[in-house]
């Protein structure tokens, strides 16, 4: 699932990669939402706010923002892929969410929300602009006083899957790093929290790690970066 539109099979993170990644395998008739369970680190890192206003930036089909909702927050999930929030909705209302939850399709590098949230997170979303750019931005979007929480995928050479699960098909073409994956995509906990080190900004938790999660039957090894950072 995966696009070569760009020098010898450079792959992008466009619309179009979006849509093929939340499109049922019409083969297998494999779901990809199904394949990973809620980001555990939501629990850890954000159990102790008061629930107030979040979005979830590249929410997908709305995993971790319909745990949020489930919490108290009120919340924006906002996507490229229309295919992704259609299966949103039709999961919070089935949840009974509906009322606690608004979906928004939006490619998140260009969209101006015109306010702010008192929490905002983000998991493994893989942006066209490249991973820190994109970090950047949706910090402006964190309200004074509110917390960000950024977890994405930290690739050591020949890691084999995406997020939620999906084989890595990009192969180690020109225009990617070391790992196979498109240059730009992921981020180290350094170059992450140095977005964050001027004033205004406390980073709170800035971690490396590695976990093994059981997901469509069989068991897939994700090397995370995890960094919580608060705006003063």
């Amino acid at each position: 699932m995966h696009t070569e539109d760009g020098p010898r099979g450079q792959h992008r993170f466009d619309r179009e990669y979006w849509e093929r990644h939340w499109t049922p395998d019409a083969e297998t008739g494999e779901d990809v939402r199904q394949l990973m369970p809620v980001s555990p680190y939501l629990a850890s890192e954000t159990g102790h706010l008061r629930p107030g206003a979040a979005l979830d930036a590249g929410c997908g089909t709305g995993t971790e923002a319909l745990w949020l909702a489930h919490r108290g927050w009120q919340v924006t999930g906002a996507d490229i892929s229309a295919t992704a929030l259609a299966t949103a909705t039709v999961r919070a209302e089935g949840e009974g969410l509906a009322g606690r939850v608004s979906w928004t399709q939006a490619d998140l590098t260009r969209w101006e929300p015109g306010r702010t949230w008192d929490l905002v997170v983000t998991h493994y979303a893989h942006p066209d602009s490249g991973q820190l750019a994109f970090y950047e931005r949706i910090a402006s979007w964190v309200a004074p006083g509110g917390t960000l929480l950024i977890v994405g995928h930290l690739h050591a050479p020949h890691a084999g899957h995406h997020a939620h699960g999906e084989p890595d098909q990009q192969g180690g073409h020109g225009g990617h790093d070391g790992s196979g994956h498109p240059e730009g995509s992921t981020a180290t906990r350094a170059g992450i929290t140095g977005l964050f080190s001027a004033p205004g900004w406390v980073v709170e938790r800035a971690d490396e790690t590695t976990r093994r999660v059981e997901a469509g039957g069989r068991t897939v090894t994700l090397q995370d970066v995890v960094v919580r950072a608060a705006r003063t």
